[in-house]
């Protein structure tokens, strides 16, 4: 199987380098300061699996046709992303890796359904710079159709991806998606105070926060009446449970977890696109239920303000302190 993947940041790059050593012709595209360091040095993983450089086909655009081709851009760069390979895009299969739900949505114009199939990634990486990455953690490549069932061509995706990772096959992947918004959710602390996971997560007003951020959003895709699914190392029943304890209880789970997620510091994806000077995907994350309360008529004001202080690290590139997110988002 001939396979592009399209981005070379974290997930990109680390996707591309274990599908290359598991034995596939995998080309890596990325943007010209990417693919310059990529090709001058290769491509450098530490992390879970210690360290490593990897020698990879990088381009800064598809050069043929691939059999598959995986988008592992920002949602909000898939338009793009799209329009600058389109000229090779005719007759792939195309698999989506991005945080969120509408990936699938904004690209289905684009693609004939039966040919699209979409991802959950559970595992944890952060681009570092051009040419490095860090494996935070390990977990489930998360497989499945959007809009049509699981069918034969899925599941050959699925052989050739579990020489590099553990692979699961889902009929239900739109409700792990909702499911893993919520896992996402605590990316927006980060990004406000310009912390890691373990920084932020340390203070546990932040924790009693994250936790009232998460009663707002699953309360509404309840309104909604969409049906979350279970994840494989993660049931449902963990987020209802959180949502419905005690909220020090919550925050003290949230604390302990979150702390403790890797050796290496963990910076939210959006976190990590703020630091890079570029747009982040905030509002296919909390702004994706605050979205669905507008359509609704509903208001979540906390969900609201953190999509709203984002947007605002975005264009000034400055972190609030701590007790400007008490202050701003509580208050």
């Amino acid at each position: 199987m001939k396979i592009a993947v399209i981005g070379a940041g974290g997930i990109g790059g680390l996707v591309a380098a274990y599908l290359s050593k598991a034995g596939q012709d995998v080309l890596l595209v990325g943007r010209e300061d990417q693919v310059s360091a990529i090709s001058k040095n290769g491509l450098t993983i530490r992390g879970v699996n210690g360290e490593e450089n990897f020698k990879l086909k990088t381009a800064v655009s598809l050069d043929q046709e691939y059999d598959l081709v995986i988008f592992a851009t920002k949602t909000q760069d898939l338009d793009y992303a799209y329009e600058q390979n389109s000229q090779y895009l005719d007759s792939c299969d195309v698999l989506t890796t991005q945080n969120g739900v509408q990936a699938d949505n904004i690209l289905s114009s684009h693609f004939e359904r039966d040919k699209m199939f979409s991802s959950i990634v559970m595992f944890g990486a952060t681009y570092v710079k051009p040419g490095e990455i860090v494996y935070n953690f390990k977990g489930d490549w998360i497989l499945g159709s959007p809009f049509v069932p699981v069918n034969k061509k899925l599941r050959e995706i699925a052989e050739t991806f579990k020489a590099a990772f553990p692979v699961v096959v889902s009929e239900h992947i739109m409700g792990m998606k909702y499911l893993k918004l919520f896992v996402n959710f605590n990316n927006a602390l980060c990004a406000l105070v310009g912390k890691s996971m373990q920084e932020t997560f340390a203070d546990m007003d932040m924790c009693r926060l994250s936790v009232r951020l998460l009663k707002e959003g699953v309360e509404i895709v309840k309104a909604a009446k969409i049906e979350l699914t279970s994840l494989p190392d993660y049931p449902v029943e963990r987020i209802y449970g959180l949502t419905s304890m005690p909220e020090e209880q919550a925050a003290g789970i949230t604390n302990k977890v979150l702390t403790s997620l890797s050796k290496e510091p963990v910076y939210g994806s959006i976190l990590q696109s703020i630091m890079r000077g570029k747009t982040s995907e905030i509002d296919f994350i909390n702004g994706e239920v605050v979205f669905l309360s507008k359509q609704m008529y509903k208001h979540l004001p906390l969900n609201e303000k953190v999509v709203e202080m984002v947007h605002e690290v975005e264009h000034t590139g400055k972190f609030f302190s701590f007790e400007e997110v008490k202050n701003k988002v509580v208050n």
